[in-house]
């Protein structure tokens, strides 16, 4: 009788096992199929586009002849807002890391300078306070590494930084009627860095994500002979960058 209560007591444990390892896989499954795109993270590429709104501006260097020039007084850097477009591409690296090129990437951006004039030439239609209107079209190429949290139901944060290389497709550093203008080289280097949020629906993720774009390298193409030009020494771009990404 004691042998017979023994067995019974192990298959009523085996029992229990087994409805409790049952009940277990009926709630992964269903909390699997609560989950919008599950098998999107076995993807090892996949691609999106991105809506992008710009806000830029210059950081000036003046010149150190800037103190001995008797036109210009003060050269102020304004923010401006822009937009532009992008094509995302995204390579798997671990369930953490990933890596990630933005190309094509078409930016206008606008960065204006307002300079006052201690002695406004009217016969140009000068005033004492003119600002100069500097419009750039950049095709960029942007490389990031993402490090992305575990993922919450259909949540996700992840963060990024990497660099960037653009061309101004809208440079004016070989205008030669550049009285009025700010000459711009047409190559620039840079280094980003940001934070985003993947929210997954059912057939796309809706990524936003904000980021800080700064020039490294200078992009001001100076002459001497030039009062809106001589008076600065270098320009390096500043840029906020607000993106809608869709990625499927």
């Amino acid at each position: 009788m004691y042998y017979l209560l023994r067995q019974k007591s192990q298959l009523k444990r085996w029992a229990a096992g087994i409805l409790l390892l049952i009940g277990c896989q009926q709630v992964n499954a269903q909390l699997r199929d609560a989950l919008n795109l599950p098998d999107h993270d076995d993807k090892k590429y996949y691609l999106g586009i991105g809506l992008i709104y710009n806000n830029a501006r210059f950081q000036v260097s003046q010149h150190p002849q800037f103190l001995s020039n008797d036109s210009v007084m003060v050269v102020e850097p304004e923010n401006v807002g822009g937009f532009g477009l992008a094509g995302i591409h995204t390579l798997r690296l671990s369930p953490r890391f990933e890596v990630r090129a933005i190309f094509p990437q078409l930016l206008f951006a606008y960065k204006n300078l307002t300079y006052h004039i201690k002695y406004p030439d009217a016969s140009k239609n000068e005033s004492a306070i003119m600002t100069k209107k500097v419009e750039s079209i950049l095709l960029g190429v942007p490389v990031h590494i993402k490090f992305r949290s575990d993922r919450i139901n259909n949540f996700r944060v992840y963060m990024f930084g990497g660099g960037k290389f653009e061309y101004d497709l809208a440079s004016n550093s070989t205008a030669r009627k550049a009285e009025d203008l700010v000459k711009l080289k047409k190559y620039d280097f840079g280094v980003e860095a940001g934070i985003g949020f993947n929210f997954y629906f059912p057939v796309f993720i809706l990524s936003p994500e904000i980021k800080v774009s700064n020039g490294i390298s200078n992009i001001h193409s100076r002459d001497v002979n030039l009062k809106y030009s001589s008076s600065i020494d270098k320009l390096n771009s500043r840029m906020i960058v607000f993106s809608l990404i869709f990625e499927g």
